[in-house]
């Protein structure tokens, strides 16, 4: 049973849910725009009730997890995927795409923000990693986001989420062991 209330873009982001999970409550943003009378109702429902941002693993699913993020800095976070939100045929990318196991193993690795644990990794670690500036850079930075299930990040981005996700530097290298592993 989850028992937060599950911020999403739309009907058929909710509609997906309750196939899946049954019962569960859902504030659907309307889109991108996020009207401010939407932000204080979830900024409202944050008073009382953990809430969680699932929004589509593209350019506005970002969008609106920043504005959700403005009025609700301790909302906790899961990422789905693109891989996993890919419609069957034509279509945008989309969290009611996402098939049963995928959104369950979405929302069992819901993260926390909070900025002000981790040590900052560097950009060198980063270039070390070969997660900036390399030939496979982005393919990689695409693999470690799911695999940490942060959601992608460009390489600007890159350290500013694991700091905010207090990801450590020692568990981004065995993150990245991994991933070679996966890829070899």
């Amino acid at each position: 049973m989850i028992n937060q209330v599950i911020i999403v873009e739309g009907r058929d982001d909710t509609r997906r849910l309750h196939e899946v999970f049954g019962k569960i409550d859902t504030i659907e943003t309307q889109g991108s725009a996020v009207p401010d009378s939407i932000l204080e109702q979830i900024e409202t429902v944050a008073q009382t009730r953990e809430i969680v941002i699932l929004t589509d693993p593209d350019f506005n699913g970002e969008r609106i997890r920043r504005k959700v993020l403005e009025v609700v800095p301790n909302a906790k976070q899961a990422f789905l995927p693109r891989g996993q939100a890919k419609p069957n045929g034509k279509g945008s990318l989309g969290v009611e795409h996402a098939s049963d196991a995928d959104l369950r193993a979405c929302l069992q690795h819901v993260l926390s923000r909070d900025e002000s644990v981790a040590a900052p990794i560097s950009q060198g670690d980063l270039l070390a990693l070969g997660l900036i500036a390399g030939p496979k850079a982005k393919q990689l930075r695409e693999r470690l986001g799911d695999h940490l299930h942060i959601g992608y990040a460009n390489g600007k981005q890159l350290a500013g989420k694991l700091q905010m996700f207090q990801i450590n530097l020692a568990e981004l290298q065995q993150a990245m062991a991994e991933i070679e592993t996966e890829m070899a």
